[in-house]
Order: C-alpha cells, then sequence, then structure tokens
C-alpha cells in the first residue's frame, strides 16, 4: 500500500444555521410550486391544442342526486304496508263485504276467502286512506235518510176557504152518493132476463155504428173533443190555438174562439152549460201547452176571463160535477182545484213524481183520480185530501181516466197499449184490456148507465167494449191519423172521435 493509499478522507463538516428556517422553506416551495405551475400550464396548452381538451365558457350543469323510479315504487309499497298493519279491519264477513261495496270494490273475487277478502280491504283503505270508508258509510246513511224523508207523507196547512170548500163538497156528494145507491138497489130488483135483453139490444145497436158525419175542423191536428149536456154541440181544440163549437148532428160551425197562442190541450163544457146556465156565464174552459187556462161563455168569440198560475203545460181541465170547481193538471207534477165562487185557487196538490196529464172526477162529486207520466195513477178524497186508492199495474204513462157512473169503476188508459179497469171497492184491477196497437190517448164510459167503454188511440181506430164482460163490440176504423179524443153525448146517441188528421168524426147506430 502506497503513502497515498493511507491517508485519510477529508471529514465534510455540517453547517450550522442560526434563527429561522420558514422564509427559506417559503423561497423553496414558491420555487417548486413555479416549476410545477409551468410545467402543468405547458401540458394543458399543448392538449387544448390537440383537441383533446375541451374547456367549457362558463357554464356549468347541477346534477340532481334522485333517486331511482324503481326505488320510489319500493319506498312507495314499503309505506303502504306500515299503514295497511295499523289499519284496523272486522273480521266478521258480511261487514268487510259491505265496506268493499261501499268503497266500490267488487265484494268477492273468484277463489277468495274470508281472510283474502279481509286483506284486500285493508289494502284498499292503505291506498285511499282509512277515512274513505266512513265517509263513504256517512254518505249512505244521509241519502238514506233522505230518501225515507221523501217517502214520509206530510200535510200542509190549508186555507180557510179549502176547509168550507172541503165541507161544501162532502155536503153536496152524500146526498148524490145515497140517491146512486138507491139507484142501483131500484136495478138490482129487475130481472136478470130483462137485463139479458136490454144488454142485448145495446150491443146489437153499437154493432151497428157507423160514420153519421166527417167534418175537418182546422188546419191543424185536433187534439179534443167534448159534447154539450144537452148534446146540441160539440167543442173541439186545435194544435192551431183555436176553439171552435159545432151544432150537432149537422157538424155546422156555430163559433170561433180565440184565445190561445199554442197547442191547446182540452176544451170542456160546464156541467150545467145551455141547460140552466145562460148564454154570458161561463160555460167552458180551456187549457193550453203554455200554462193558460181560460174561461169563456157561449155569447162571446174572447174569452171572459183567465186563471194564471201554471208555469209548465196543463195538459187537461175538468169540471167538477157540481160546477163551481175547476181542476187542472199541469206537467210541474202537481193538479190543481179552482173555487170559481171564490175566484182562488184552495187546493195544489202535489204527488206524482212527473207530469200529470189527465184528471177526472167521481160522478158524486166527492173523488178525483189523476194520472201522469210516473204511470201511476191516484184517487183522491176531496173532502178529506188523502190520497184513497194507489193504482199500480201500467207499464208505461197513464193519459186518460174515467169513472163509470155505477161508481165503483175506473178506467185508465196507458202508453202501454192497455186500458186497465179498476175496482174501487177492493182497490184491486178488476181487468186489462188489451185494447189496442198503440197508445191509448182516450177512453169514455158512456154516461148514462156506463154499459160499454170506448177507447181511442194512436192506431187510427177507437173501440167499443162491453161493460161488464169487457168484449169488443165495434171498432171505429175510418181515421187516416191517430185518434187523439173521443166522447159519448149525455144521451148516449152520438160517439164523437177527433184526429191527427185534422177531422172529428160522429158515430151513429143505425
Amino acid at each position: 500500500m502506497s503513502d497515498e493509499e493511507d491517508v485519510a478522507p477529508a471529514v465534510k463538516k455540517s453547517r450550522v444555521f442560526y434563527g429561522s428556517l420558514e422564509e427559506k422553506e417559503r423561497e423553496r416551495l414558491s420555487a417548486n410550486v413555479a416549476s410545477s405551475s409551468a410545467t402543468g400550464s405547458d401540458a394543458v396548452r399543448a392538449g387544448i391544442e390537440a383537441g383533446n381538451i375541451n374547456i367549457s365558457s362558463g357554464e356549468t350543469l347541477e346534477i340532481e342526486e334522485r333517486v331511482s323510479e324503481r326505488q320510489q315504487e319500493a319506498l312507495a309499497e314499503f309505506e303502504r304496508r306500515r299503514r295497511a298493519r295499523q289499519i284496523t279491519v272486522s273480521t266478521d264477513d258480511a261487514e268487510v263485504k259491505a265496506g268493499l261495496r261501499a268503497l266500490g270494490e267488487p265484494i268477492t273475487l273468484f277463489g277468495e276467502g274470508p281472510a283474502d277478502r279481509r286483506e284486500r280491504l285493508r289494502s284498499v283503505l292503505s291506498v285511499v286512506g282509512p277515512d274513505a270508508l266512513k265517509k263513504s258509510r256517512k254518505d249512505e246513511e244521509r241519502a238514506k235518510r233522505s230518501q225515507d224523508e221523501c217517502q214520509q207523507t206530510w200535510y200542509h196547512e190549508g186555507s180557510a176557504s179549502l176547509k168550507d170548500a172541503r165541507l161544501w163538497l162532502a155536503r153536496y156528494s152524500l146526498p148524490r152518493a145515497m140517491r146512486r145507491l138507491e139507484a142501483a138497489r131500484t136495478q138490482k130488483e129487475v130481472t136478470e132476463a130483462t137485463k139479458t135483453i136490454r144488454q142485448q139490444e145495446l150491443h146489437k145497436s153499437l154493432r151497428n155504428l157507423n160514420n153519421f158525419c166527417s167534418q175537418i175542423g182546422d188546419d191543424r191536428p185536433i187534439s179534443f173533443c167534448h159534447f154539450s149536456p144537452d148534446s146540441k154541440m160539440l167543442a173541439t181544440a186545435s194544435w192551431s190555438g183555436l176553439c171552435k163549437l159545432w151544432s150537432v148532428p149537422d157538424c155546422n160551425l156555430i163559433r170561433t174562439l180565440r184565445g190561445h197562442n199554442t197547442n191547446v190541450g182540452a176544451i170542456v163544457f160546464r156541467p150545467q152549460a145551455g141547460v140552466s146556465l145562460n148564454q154570458s156565464d161561463v160555460s167552458l174552459a180551456s187549457c193550453a201547452a203554455d200554462g193558460t187556462v181560460k174561461l169563456w161563455n157561449l155569447e162571446s168569440d174572447e174569452p171572459v176571463a183567465d186563471i194564471e198560475g201554471h208555469s209548465e203545460r196543463v195538459s187537461r181541465v175538468s169540471w167538477h160535477p157540481s160546477g163551481r170547481f175547476l181542476g187542472t193538471t199541469c206537467y210541474d207534477y202537481s193538479w190543481r182545484l179552482w173555487d170559481l165562487e171564490v175566484q182562488e185557487e184552495i187546493l195544489h196538490q202535489e204527488g206524482h213524481s212527473k207530469g200529470v196529464h189527465d184528471l177526472t172526477f167521481h160522478p158524486d162529486g166527492s173523488l178525483a183520480a189523476t194520472g201522469g207520466l210516473d204511470a201511476f195513477g191516484r184517487v183522491w178524497d176531496l173532502r178529506t185530501g188523502r190520497c184513497v186508492v194507489f193504482l199500480e199495474g201500467h207499464l208505461k204513462e197513464i193519459y186518460s181516466l174515467h169513472f163509470s157512473p155505477n161508481g165503483y169503476h175506473l178506467a185508465t188508459g196507458s202508453g202501454d197499449n192497455t186500458c186497465k179497469v179498476w175496482e174501487l171497492r177492493n182497490r184491486k184491477c178488476l181487468y186489462t184490456v188489451p185494447a189496442h196497437q198503440n197508445l191509448l190517448s182516450a177512453v169514455r164510459f158512456q154516461p148514462t148507465d156506463g154499459h160499454f167503454l170506448l177507447t181511442g188511440a194512436y192506431d187510427n181506430t177507437a173501440k167499443v167494449w162491453s161493460h161488464p164482460g169487457w168484449m169488443p163490440l165495434k171498432t171505429l176504423a175510418g181515421h187516416e191519423g191517430k185518434v187523439m179524443g173521443v166522447d159519448v153525448s149525455p144521451d148516449g146517441k152520438l160517439i164523437a172521435t177527433c184526429s191527427y188528421d185534422r177531422t172529428f168524426k160522429l158515430w151513429l147506430s143505425e
């Protein structure tokens, strides 16, 4: 080994610094940052130039943190199950079915047992809320309560004039009923052979009925016809608004009554018109579709009075047998009774659920029968105001009613093509006459004895039926349009029919 190799290396002396190193360290770090930022900015600039980096113009897009639809459905299902566990459902299967019915759900499904049904009710309630069942039950109870209230009979306190009229009607009708019953007892004493001979003679004469006179009555359909009490005049009503008086039996025009502006529904003679009343007294009443009711005498072409108070169509008017009262039927579901002596409406009677179409009075003056578009008929006791008989059986509207002179039979004509005869003594339907091939517009009993029944219908014919027995005796054919009204003269000799073909015809037995 040489001497040079034997010399030891020099020892490096460590530096000793005095004071704080903060400034030196800050300078060192800043120098490192500057160098790195320069290098990074150069790299970014190169990337932008190469088209690999896109820098926006400052617009930002906020990214919403939302849960997926599947997760929402799962959360909603968990919440619904939680609510379902808290709902108390009855274990009575009948109550469960009632609850499902109240909620509008089927009360049972195929193969479903009581437990499954109970779970289905709980599931439905968890969706609609447990208060929905209570609300539906309250609505059901309220509807039931209102329905019960509608079915209850209520009475209004009448006026003093109504009370006086009822007492007057009682004093008027009771003696007439006694005379009718006395005549029935007298008739009962007649031998059966005599009755049979009379019936055969009547049927023979009815079978010989022929068209005696045909007259064009107006430019528009004739809706109604009515004989005067002395059988010497016939009144017709037309859809033109005109009412006309014709002489019988030669069918000459006597007078044209002008006053209505629309379809006239009916015109009727007062019971004593032309017999005991003067020409200047009120002798006729008519009604129209605009709700007007007019009174006429036999001297003037103009109405002598108007009866106001109807807001709907008035289809029929009818005189009480005494001639003091006038009944009107209105399509506001009511009928009214007017006292012409005190000149006021004394009764506004409700009771039908639809428009009231026809009204007829009992021969004694004690009862009134009404029928309407609700297919039901009602018989009212004018002395008490009560509905004493409810006529249920027709399938369609009732368009005509008429009492038999015997006092206990009532005929009704309906839109179901039938005529029903009702027995008022036991309040049942005595017989259903399959009368026509279209709706019945009018029914009339023979006014003297009630031994035959006359029906008119929209099949262009009128028919005569025996009473009792209800056999068809004669078909009065000849009209080219539907028969809208029929009547029998008070002496029982003539039959009148009026039609949509603008004509009326008189029928007489040869």
